[in-house]
């Protein structure tokens, strides 16, 4: 998912969502922390492994994550959550990079062991206050990295990004461009025949990965923002607002608008 330019070293977003659905093969390039406020999040990994996240846990997902997630409401309330998004130059300053060989799993911090949640009324604070200097506002933000680092969690980086997430890096700098697979190899510096058959081996297409990118882009804004969906469409990269609303649903299986409103 779209995690918030890099030049941003850390980002914070207000999730909401009115209709349970699954969302599969999600990917978050960044580090990620989900501070559950209402309702429950099912995460399955790459390897099938199934959390269920509860209102007060937190969960943290390491760099180029890729998994299924469920939002489930409940009752007549939305779901809601807390998401931040850390730079790997955010996690480094408090976390080691991860050796190369090392497979980072995803944590969920329980509300009746460590209680995570009350960092959220300092994050909101943190928000709140219009005329902090951007530096403070950022290592204010960094304290639920030092809380996790405080509690004998560890979050770290990778030593060397993988294509895919540099290719995803480089269309979420300009999401609405009409990207070629030219244009991104030339800004890896390399031949767009060897970008391609590398991306072949993972089984991930250039085609395919900019509408994945463009797509959660448009399901975070739908989740973070009242903005609307036509002008969703267009900030995605989409030429039509039905054409967003067309391969939205056939992704992810409900039409934009349900991301907002409970179905009657």
């Amino acid at each position: 998912m779209q995690t918030g330019k890099e030049a941003v070293p850390v980002s914070v977003f207000p999730i909401t969502q009115a209709t349970s659905t699954v969302f599969s093969d999600l990917y978050f390039r960044q580090v990620f922390l989900f501070f559950i406020e209402a309702g429950t999040k099912r995460i399955i990994d790459a390897e099938d492994n199934e959390i269920v996240a509860h209102a007060g846990d937190l969960l943290v997902l390491p760099q180029e994550s890729m998994v299924t997630m469920e939002n489930r409401p409940k009752m007549e309330n939305n779901y809601r959550a807390m998401g931040i998004a850390y730079s790997n130059e955010s996690v480094t300053t408090v976390f080691d990079r991860q050796l190369a060989n090392a497979k980072p799993q995803i944590q969920h911090i329980r509300a009746d062991s460590n209680q995570p949640a009350m960092l959220v009324p300092h994050i909101k604070e943190t928000l709140e206050l219009k005329n902090l200097q951007p530096y403070l506002r950022t290592h204010r933000l960094l304290e639920p990295l030092f809380w996790l680092k405080h509690h004998n969690f560890h979050v770290h980086v990778l030593i060397e990004e993988s294509l895919l997430a540099r290719v995803r890096k480089i269309i979420e700098g300009d999401i609405s461009r009409p990207w070629t697979s030219g244009e991104v190899a030339t800004q890896l510096a390399m031949s767009e025949p060897t970008m391609r058959r590398r991306l072949a081996k993972n089984g991930q297409g250039f085609a395919k990965i900019l509408l994945n990118t463009r797509l959660e882009y448009g399901l975070s804004l739908l989740q973070t923002t009242t903005t609307s969906i036509s002008l969703i469409a267009y900030d995605s990269g989409f030429k039509t607002p039905s054409h967003f609303a067309d391969v939205f649903k056939k992704r992810f299986g409900i039409p934009p608008k349900s991301i907002r409103v409970r179905p009657e």
